[in-house]
């Protein structure tokens, strides 16, 4: 049987990362990512995966990402029982992390239950729990960059240095049959900036027959800017936001992101540029993620002064709820990290439902905001949004910084991609929006890098053969699942928020009380024609 792949994931979206390959003798995942963003993506992690958990032999993971690993506590509770091969930076992340996720869902799960009675539904239950998280943390076995391992029959597998997040990896991997040469993938994961500064560039290998590439900015051409320059962006707008009764609120991811801002938050204050105040990192994940960073400090670069500044006493931790809410006492300008990154859960919410009213505080974007979240209407200056139900003027500065990213730009991708030298089959685009994907593909085969025929852009749950030195072949469409990255943006929970609020404008700005009534009854009218 020649070697065949399934994407499950991250098509066309830039979320839920899973590739289902199959040889004659194995089924093997590449990553095993949960879905974020807007509810109609979300309710993808509720459905039944395509395939049987049972028949997986093994899970090959790229980086410790939830988009990436998220569902691998779902796919351990329905059946599987192999091995998951990541590196010993990424299995102890994720140690931490997903245990965290089960717990996020087993709480946010339990509040829509309670609204849920009130209003007489039928009660729901998370994607899985903290229990079902921590049964698959044995599953996990360290391999090294750069070694070869065989992890199931005609399979071998290697990881190079993706450059992309602490352990993040790209995977080489060759199926052969025994009637002739192997087939050989590369799989990118997420690539890294040329310009990080916690990570060394990436590597990769090359004579490739096929390769999945991320595409998350295969549309944008961002300046590489070094730590230097973006302390000094990131220290003029703590400047303008330190106002005596101010507050400048992080939305960040907590693995990395909070990290490499703590580490240059503590080295401008310590420098004198920036005053010294209290740095609140509010969230339990991100706390628990520092410890695995300084326990791997000395694969990061510039190891020593990260570790200096991650055990600063001007960071405070508040892992517990009632620290997180003591927050609110706090005198005087302060900052508070908190996640997540698109503020669409988290512990974020809370602390911008009591901010972004007043002209007070600031609120610091510092990665991609994906379509449909809450992060995303901030970026695009939502004068009004609805958080946890309720409507809230957005008074607040919205700024953004965007030389946190830890994913490579479309002139990096490029150059990645240029530097495998010929591919002799296809060349995937993964994990990117639609117009994303299309800007890459153009400068792919504008630049001579891949032909036409050769980058492929695949949907959810599409299938194909990958023969060694030929061009993959669809397979036929049975069996896959409604594709929401082709009608979400905005899915209709964005368009009934949206609605919300503009009903409650046109109600508050008419004339006078009847002007309202006869609003509100043209409305029921329309709802009674259905």
């Amino acid at each position: 049987m020649a070697l065949s792949v399934r994407v499950c994931g991250a098509a066309r979206t830039v979320t839920g990362y899973c590739l289902l390959f199959e040889t004659g003798r194995a089924r093997f995942l590449v990553d095993c990512g949960m879905f974020q963003g807007p509810k109609t993506l979300k309710s993808l992690n509720w459905e039944e995966f395509p395939f049987n958990p049972r028949d997986i032999d093994a899970v090959l993971l790229t980086h410790a990402h939830i988009d990436h690993s998220g569902l691998l506590p779902k796919l351990r509770a329905g059946g599987f029982r192999g091995v998951i091969h990541a590196t010993a930076a990424t299995a102890d992340l994720c140690a931490v992390m997903l245990p965290d996720s089960g717990h996020v869902q087993e709480m946010e799960v339990a509040q829509l239950n309670r609204r849920n009675r009130r209003k007489g539904r039928a009660p729901v239950y998370p994607i899985y729990t903290v229990a079902d998280a921590a049964a698959v943390i044995p599953a996990f076995r360290a391999t090294p960059f750069g070694r070869w391992l065989d992890p199931l029959p005609g399979v071998r597998a290697r990881w190079w240095n993706a450059g992309h997040m602490l352990g993040s990896a790209s995977i080489e991997i060759e199926c052969a049959d025994g009637k002739g040469a192997p087939v050989r993938v590369l799989v990118s994961g997420d690539l890294g900036p040329d310009c990080s500064v916690f990570h060394h560039e990436s590597e990769a290998p090359a004579a490739l027959d096929h390769v999945f590439i991320e595409s998350t900015y295969g549309d944008e051409d961002k300046p590489c800017v070094d730590h230097v320059e973006r302390r000094a962006k990131l220290a003029a707008i703590v400047q303008a936001a330190a106002k005596p009764d101010g507050v400048l609120l992080i939305p960040a991811f907590a693995v990395e992101r909070t990290q490499e801002i703590c580490w240059d938050l503590v080295t401008l204050m310590q420098a004198g540029t920036i005053p010294q105040v209290p740095i609140f990192m509010d969230s339990p994940l991100a706390i628990r993620a520092t410890e695995v960073f300084l326990e791997h400090a000395a694969a990061l670069e510039n190891g020593s002064s990260i570790e200096r500044a991650l055990r600063s006493p001007l960071i405070r931790p508040t892992e517990s709820g009632e620290a997180s809410r003591r927050i609110a006492e706090a005198e005087g300008f302060h900052i508070i990290i908190a996640g997540s990154g698109m503020c669409d859960a988290g512990r974020i919410r809370h602390h911008l439902k009591r901010w972004l009213w007043s002209p007070a505080a600031t609120v610091m974007l510092t990665g991609y905001q994906a379509e449909g979240t809450l992060g995303r209407l901030l970026q695009e200056g939502k004068r009004e949004v609805r958080i946890q139900g309720e409507t809230i003027r957005v008074e607040a500065h919205i700024t953004e910084i965007r030389d946190f990213s830890g994913h490579a730009d479309a002139t990096e991708l490029a150059r990645w991609l240029a530097a495998r030298g010929r591919i002799s089959g296809g060349v995937f685009l993964m994990h990117g929006e639609a117009p994303a994907m299309e800007a890459l593909a153009r400068r792919l085969t504008e630049g001579g890098i891949a032909t036409a025929d050769q980058v492929i852009m695949p949907v959810l749950d599409e299938g194909w053969t990958l023969p060694q030195g030929g061009r993959p072949r669809r397979q036929d469409a049975k069996g896959r699942r409604a594709d929401p990255a082709r009608s979400m943006r905005p899915d209709w929970h964005n368009q009934r928020a949206a609605l919300m609020l503009a009903i409650e404008t046109a109600t508050e700005s008419a004339r006078d009380d009847a002007a309202r009534e006869a609003l509100l009854h043209r409305l029921r009218a329309v709802l009674d024609e259905r």
